[in-house]
């Protein structure tokens, strides 16, 4: 059974075509731009990037705009994938900063890349892109 077949078969629902063809190309080695209302289910897009991150033996790094979005975040990802893999950094937190699952700020990645990146990065997630018409967080998401 594929990744993607393990990965749908938890779910009790039918994932949304959107869903299916994100989920195909990130298999596919492809980068993707999922963009849907609130609560449509893009989230689920990502956590497949994590499992397939997890399965290859990558890094994924999630990124979010604001501390407590990626406290939440961590919080979610440790429930479904584990402590051990989970870390978070922000300007604040830094918890298993060598997890292969790093959730952490916008700003934290940028960072990170000017100073040599992440070792066997594979994978990014950047939530909340409706920040790039934000003149200071708009100018993190070019940079990054």
């Amino acid at each position: 059974m594929s990744v993607f077949e393990r990965f749908r078969s938890r779910y009790a629902f039918t994932l949304d075509d959107f869903q299916v063809e994100a989920i195909r190309a990130i298999a596919g080695g492809q980068s993707v731009i999922v963009s849907a209302p609130t609560g449509a289910g893009k989230t689920l897009v990502a956590e497949f990037a994590i499992l397939q991150a997890l399965e290859t033996g990558k890094r994924i790094a999630y990124t979010t705009p604001l501390k407590a979005l990626s406290n939440q975040k961590y919080a979610d990802f440790t429930r479904a994938f584990g402590a051990e893999d989970v870390g978070i950094l922000t300007g604040d937190v830094k918890v298993n900063p060598r997890g292969r699952v790093l959730v952490m700020t916008t700003e934290i990645l940028r960072n990170m890349f000017y100073t040599g990146g992440l070792r066997d990065l594979g994978y990014v997630v950047l939530d909340e892109c409706h920040y790039m018409g934000d003149e200071g967080r708009g100018t993190v998401w070019e940079e990054i």
